[in-house]
């Protein structure tokens, strides 16, 4: 199966069912529960796919480049930018609109939370630090630790400096919405790890055995490949629930009128 191939038939697909149905909701007038709604959320995963590949390109190419990842010259364009191959690319794109899709038609389903949000700045704050040691202990253990380690070490590297900014801003509204954030992020982390199986299987693309910890799943999907499809999900979950509740754009609101000094 081709890169293409895969993309089609796993991604593209299920983005043309979901985008049936948000086209539904729209014609049908459907609120979203204490979110923006409309162009706002457009705007929204407009924005997280410019962050994702921004940000996702340096970083993937490093992998290509040290054979972390690699793929199937048979099967796919060769046609490259850097060390990547454009279908690659591509999936930064896909992945990112139908996990924003999947967000919006949750929150168009889940009710609101109901009971009183409770700010918590306290719990922003340790929760962050938290995070800020278990990546000093990852890069620590990427530069310095054994080489089976580079790909679990490096995906958090990666990520967590992301997801760090998102707690300290709000963890306490994503707690509050934590619902929508769980089921947000478990389907499609589920769902596209059992993607990856096939294309593994095909070998689509491969990933290097001597870089991985050796923790397997169905005898071929290395537990960084389900690190992966899972912390991708909570990075675009995260950032739509942050993004898009009222409760956030109060807070931001709140921020701005104190000229940016001492987050609410």
């Amino acid at each position: 199966m081709t890169y293409f191939g895969f993309l089609l038939r796993f991604l593209v697909i299920p983005i043309l069912i979901f985008l049936f149905i948000t086209w539904w909701d729209n014609k049908n007038n459907r609120p979203t529960h204490g979110f923006h709604n409309g162009r706002a959320v457009w705007i929204g995963m407009l924005v997280h796919i410019i962050l994702a590949v921004t940000y996702t390109t340096p970083w993937d190419n490093y992998l290509v480049a040290t054979e972390v990842w690699y793929y199937n010259p048979d099967l796919v364009t060769g046609l490259v930018i850097g060390y990547v191959p454009i279908e690659e690319y591509t999936f930064f794109v896909l992945e990112t609109i139908l996990a924003g899709l999947w967000w919006w038609f949750l929150a168009r389903r889940i009710p609101e939370p109901t009971g009183e949000f409770k700010p918590n700045k306290t719990g922003r704050i340790v929760s962050s630090s938290l995070l800020f040691v278990i990546w000093v202990i990852f890069t620590y253990i990427f530069f310095a630790g054994g080489v089976e380690w580079t790909y679990l070490s490096i995906i958090l590297f990666w990520a967590l400096p992301a997801i760090f900014p998102q707690f300290l801003y709000g963890a306490d509204i994503l707690w509050h919405y934590r619902k929508l954030v769980f089921s947000t992020i478990i389907v499609p982390g589920l769902y596209l790890s059992l993607m990856d199986v096939v294309a593994l299987t095909d070998t689509t693309w491969s990933i290097s055995k001597e870089q991985t910890t050796g923790v397997i799943f169905f005898g071929i999907l290395p537990l960084e490949e389900v690190l992966f499809f899972f912390i991708t999900n909570v990075l675009i979950s995260f950032g739509m629930t942050l993004l898009l509740s009222n409760l956030g754009t109060k807070r931001f609101e709140e921020w701005r009128s104190n000229h940016y000094r001492g987050l609410p």
